[in-house]
């Protein structure tokens, strides 16, 4: 996966461990190249003192149409919502002029030692903000 000069952009030919029979690409490599996506975004962060860690609680996959073995795809993530212990992205996928899919992630923040959910940290949703679609 090539990553582009932005976090959270990289540009894929789908290869040929991620289709099936048909030639067509799996839904699960949609989402697992969604959220290494959303680990690049998500490098970029500030850093924060006693950090939530964060968990999956939904993951969702709208697909368009499907890709196509050696077809060039780009993944660009995006946030979505920003909630008080919450956090929704969206990777966008397109291929040539069209849009191909979208995946849906939302994350919640976890305390580090209960598990219990814990609200955003300020310089989180600050940071947050400015990708806000």
């Amino acid at each position: 996966m090539n990553q582009s000069k932005r976090p959270g952009v990289a540009e894929i030919h789908v290869p040929f461990r991620d289709v099936d029979m048909t030639g067509q690409m799996f839904l699960g490599s949609y989402i697992s190249y969604a959220e290494s996506v959303i680990a690049s975004f998500w490098s970029s962060r500030p850093d924060v003192e006693d950090e939530p860690k964060y968990s999956a609680t939904k993951i969702s996959c709208i697909l368009h149409r499907p890709l196509h073995y050696d077809e060039p795809a780009i993944f660009t993530a995006a946030v979505d919502k920003i909630g008080v212990r919450s956090i929704g992205f969206i990777v966008s996928i397109d291929t040539g002029e069209e849009r191909a899919a979208e995946v849906e992630i939302i994350w919640q923040a976890r305390a580090g030692e209960d598990q219990l959910p814990v609200s955003l940290p300020e310089e989180t949703r600050d940071w947050l903000y400015g990708f806000l679609d």
